[in-house]
């Protein structure tokens, strides 16, 4: 791991200390370097039979067509892996967790807390508030008897039209890196191993378990393999996922240049890289990276058990595999302390307290995007208020698939999509037991709430003419295993926002979406309210946000297109030839499908726009507040940078201060380069400090970095679309290697 690296991006993030220390007080460095020592000598002591058992895990559920014998320690969970009780090894317990500990059917019958969707997250733009928020799944997780989660999802959005949108942090390297790595660490401070993934450029579903990712090794250093660069050196996560799809030809999860050469040698990655669950072809999966098979019974056949101890009695080259194998297996485990400190089933968890940290991130990651006649926040005293759609006298949207998160009680309505199989239980659209409308009418009780669904247009129209104010929710469901086949609203639902925005000009919109949309009512409406998935506590959320008693806070991780023919590939690759498939597995043996990501390289989202000239719904950075902000007097060398923050408006708030390489040597080059969360006072100002890292500013080109000498222009902008003054850095030459 690139420890070389870590304090200068604790000191670049403003993150605390704390994230570079474990909690006996030694330095991350100390106790991995410990850790591999100690890894070392067990591997030693083990048998022949012995180093084949950390080697692979089942998924212990009772799904599949052949499940296995579950292990009576085992947890209802996505994965279990034995230990070996003669060697004071522990069981790895594996549950899904992007978003808090997955709901598995409800075969636990417990529940978990649920953060709000990952874009969501990334809306906060707060690496500590996603710090906090890892560390309370992790205690969940925990209390829950698992000692790994399998979360830090950090795909970027290549396309906004991939059903595992909701699941990441946006379309930025920098942004996307930095919260998943505080995430990571807060999980991992619990004691318990994170990994993070999908090991990479996992960017659609369609045809996931098949599909060609066609890249410049330059483009994806730059932009994905960047983002987890990023998140690893923060987070240290004991585990890295492999993805399904394939990279240049070859499988991610058999991928000898990005698990050997990339992660394992330019990085120093110390940890063990795990399949997803199914994504496995072969034996030489091990020797090209590969060090554990998940879920086992998805693949065609074991590998990594009986096959693999015969080989390697005969294989010298198998047999120093299979050590390193167990190696880096045992080091995370040390790492982290999963021996001397084990997680225990039943433990206390804290729901109250835990609701609260989903709420203030749901609060955080709400993103105000339109509010006209300052229709928000809402007066209490409106007479009337119609409340129209998207269940909303019910519960608030969840995104579905292996994160799938649910409280006690499960679903507050799940509403199934049909089919058969043995993941159509993944396959509803579930909404959690929080419901705006109660949240509503609790902020307002001198005002008469009146509900109506929306099934009907005319019934909504009706009622939105009686009302001082209408405010519909939306919504879009997303899901594991589906990319969505446009930008539009699902169920008429377009058709009815523009219909009840025409009946009453105070029409607000909240959006519980996966992702960006289009927007053809945009212009007739008030107010527009980004909500996402916005987890266990969103319906108050959503309320605090509307009534003003928090102030909007969030900005877009991720560009709002104006057009899908803005889009690198207007029609999503596959999405006409092969049909909607859960496992993702091809439809044929000869089954081709290749997406190609040289159209854009590296240039994501608001870096297209930038290099295309196309302007943005909304831009990336995006998002109004009740007050107003400032920033000014920005100095810079290239290294460092320093502003001010003042609040110009009558009200407390938060702003994120955005700073951006704009242009380089005279060619326009638009990255982010920094950024910092700021809450102030009516009247406050402060003095932002910032470190720039190099690789922000630099290409891959020829297995290094390099920064080509010249003009460097930065400007802080409200968000990518709104840039100020540039100020000018003279840079010099430079080339360096992981």
């Amino acid at each position: 791991m690139q420890f070389k690296a870590f304090p200068v991006l604790i000191a670049a993030l403003g993150l605390s200390t704390a994230t570079s220390t474990h909690a006996d007080g030694t330095s991350t460095e100390a106790r991995w370097a410990d850790a591999e020592r100690r890894a070392t000598a067990t591997v030693k002591k083990m048998t022949a039979a012995e180093k084949t058992i950390l080697t692979h895990g089942i998924m212990p559920l009772p799904v599949g067509p052949n499940p296995p014998p579950i292990p009576a320690d085992a947890i209802p969970g996505a994965g279990y892996v034995p230990g070996i009780d003669r060697l004071g090894i522990p069981s790895l317990k594996e549950s899904d967790a992007s978003l808090g500990v997955s709901y598995v059917f409800g075969l636990r019958k417990d529940g978990a807390t649920a953060l709000p969707s990952g874009l969501a997250m990334a809306s906060t733009w707060n690496p500590e508030l996603l710090r906090e928020g890892g560390r309370m799944i992790g205690s969940e997780a925990r209390a829950k008897g698992f000692n790994v989660l399998l979360a830090g999802g950090v795909n970027l959005m290549r396309d906004p039209r991939n059903g595992r949108n909701f699941e990441y942090f946006g379309e930025d390297p920098w942004l996307a890196g930095t919260l998943a790595g505080a995430s990571i660490a807060g999980i991992q401070s619990n004691n318990i191993i994170s990994t993070i993934k999908h090991f990479a450029l996992n960017g659609q579903e369609t045809g996931r378990k098949f599909v060609d990712v066609k890249i410049d090794e330059g483009a994806a250093r730059e932009s994905d393999l960047l983002a987890f660069q990023i998140a690893i050196e923060i987070g240290q996560p004991g585990s890295v996922m492999c993805a399904y799809n394939r990279v240049l030809g070859q499988q991610a999860c058999g991928s000898p240049w990005l698990l050997n050469k990339v992660l394992k040698q330019d990085w120093g990655y110390r940890g063990f890289v795990m399949s997803d669950w199914g994504a496995v072809d072969n034996m030489q999966a091990a020797l090209y990276g590969l060090d554990q098979q998940s879920g086992a019974q998805l693949d065609p056949q074991v590998f990594f058990a009986d096959s693999l101890a015969a080989i390697m009695e005969n294989d010298p080259l198998y047999a120093a595999r299979v050590d390193d194998m167990n190696k880096r297996v045992l080091t995370a485990i040390y790492a982290n302390g999963l021996d001397s400190n084990p997680a225990t089933r039943g433990g206390a968890i804290d729901v109250q307290a835990n609701a609260a940290v989903a709420e203030n991130v749901a609060k955080q990651g709400i993103v105000l995007l339109r509010n006209e006649r300052k229709v928000l926040p809402l007066r209490r005293s409106a007479q009337r208020i119609a409340v129209i759609g998207g269940y909303a006298d019910t519960g608030v949207m969840s995104g579905a698939g292996s994160s799938q998160v649910q409280g006690e009680g499960g679903p507050a309505v799940s509403i199934p999509l049909g089919g058969s199989g043995p993941f159509a239980a993944f396959l509803a659209q579930s909404y959690h037991r929080s419901v705006p409308l109660d949240a509503i009418k609790a902020a307002t009780k001198q005002s008469d709430v009146r509900f109506r669904d929306g099934r009907y247009v005319s019934e909504a129209v009706a009622q939105a003419k009686q009302a001082d104010v209408a405010i519909v929710f939306a919504t879009q469901w997303s899901a594991e295993g589906f990319d969505q086949p446009d930008l539009t609203l699902p169920h008429g639902q377009d058709a009815l926002i523009s219909a009840v925005a025409e009946a009453n000009p105070n029409t607000i919109v909240v959006l519980e979406t996966g992702g960006p949309i289009l927007m053809p009512w945009l212009a007739r409406t008030a107010a527009v309210v980004q909500a996402w998935y916005p987890g266990a506590r969103g319906g108050e959320a959503i309320a605090a946000v509307l009534f003003g008693d928090a102030n909007p806070s969030g900005r877009l991780p991720i560009t709002f297109p104006a057009s899908e023919q803005d889009l690198p590939r207007p029609k999503l690759d596959g999405f006409d030839t092969f049909e909607p498939n859960f496992l993702g597995t091809p439809p044929t043996p000869e089954a081709r499908l290749t997406v190609d990501y040289d159209i854009e390289g590296s240039d994501l989202g608001y870096r297209w726009n930038a290099r295309k000239n196309h302007t943005a719904l909304f831009p990336f950075g995006y998002g109004l507040s009740y007050t107003s902000f400032v920033t000014s007097g920005l100095k810079t060398n290239g290294a460092t940078a320093s502003f001010d923050v003042k609040n110009t408006g009558e009200r407390a708030g938060a702003t994120v201060a955005q700073l951006y390489l704009v242009s380089r040597g005279g060619e326009a080059k638009q990255r982010l380069v920094g950024f910092q969360r700021v809450e102030l006072a009516p009247g406050q100002s402060r003095k932002v400090t910032l470190t720039i890292d190099r690789r922000l500013l630099a290409d891959w080109r020829e297995g290094s970095w390099q920064i080509p000498a010249g003009d460097y222009q930065f400007a802080l902008g409200d968000h990518a679309e709104a840039l100020g003054t540039r100020v000018t850095a003279k840079m010099k030459s430079s080339r360096w290697q992981d």
